[in-house]
């Protein structure tokens, strides 16, 4: 794309690592099996469309400079789905990855592995790619958190949160008394609380 645009400088294109993150959206919208569906003013959710969200602000967030590497991503990651030209073949020279393997990076290091989970609705459950689909949907929400640091600090208001906010939280699913919490600590952003009750389910 650079080569295309004539952009040696970068001028056109906002740097960050776009194409990584739009290349995971693909194994992550194909491979990543939904586990809660919910409703919400009739309009239907499910537990991924909160990354799916975070996703299309980081891809128009910078308008044409994040769109176009946002593109190249989600080509990239469709064509390694696809294998064109066995492309899932082409791996590193056995030196490099020896080499690398030998190096003890504090975030390489190998952690337990999560109980199996079955899916509710009668899917079987998946426990082959449980640690790769964990790993994915953690690197995308790592990758959007630091492209967006949206959270307000976890300072408690000390105003009570409004009774609509509550109702609203309430609504989704979630306990009055936790979705109040939660608002107190996100002082009162109903965004921010939703993510905090997700994150405390999702545990």
């Amino acid at each position: 794309m650079l080569a295309l645009l004539k952009d040696p400088t970068m001028n056109l294109l906002t740097s960050g690592p776009y194409g990584l993150i739009f290349a995971s959206f693909v194994p992550f919208h194909f491979d990543i099996p939904v586990s809660t569906r919910f409703r919400v003013f009739g309009v239907r959710f499910s537990d991924k469309s909160f990354i799916y969200l975070a996703g299309l602000q980081l891809f128009l967030s910078s308008w044409k400079r994040s769109i176009l590497p946002g593109i190249c991503g989600i080509l990239a990651g469709s064509l390694y789905r696809l294998n064109v030209f066995r492309i899932r073949k082409a791996k590193f020279p056995e030196f490099v990855t020896s080499f690398f393997s030998r190096i003890s990076w504090p975030s390489m290091r190998s952690s337990p592995a999560a109980p199996t989970r079955n899916v509710v609705g009668g899917v079987p459950s998946y426990t082959g790619r449980q640690v790769e689909a964990s790993a994915l949907v953690e690197c995308l929400n790592s990758a959007i958190f630091l492209q967006f640091r949206t959270y307000p600090s976890p300072v408690p208001s000390t105003t009570e949160p409004p009774e609509d906010s509550i109702a609203m939280l309430v609504s989704m699913g979630f306990d009055r008394n936790s979705a109040r919490q939660a608002l107190v600590h996100a002082r009162n952003d109903v965004n921010a609380a939703t993510n905090i009750l997700l994150e405390a389910e999702s545990h």
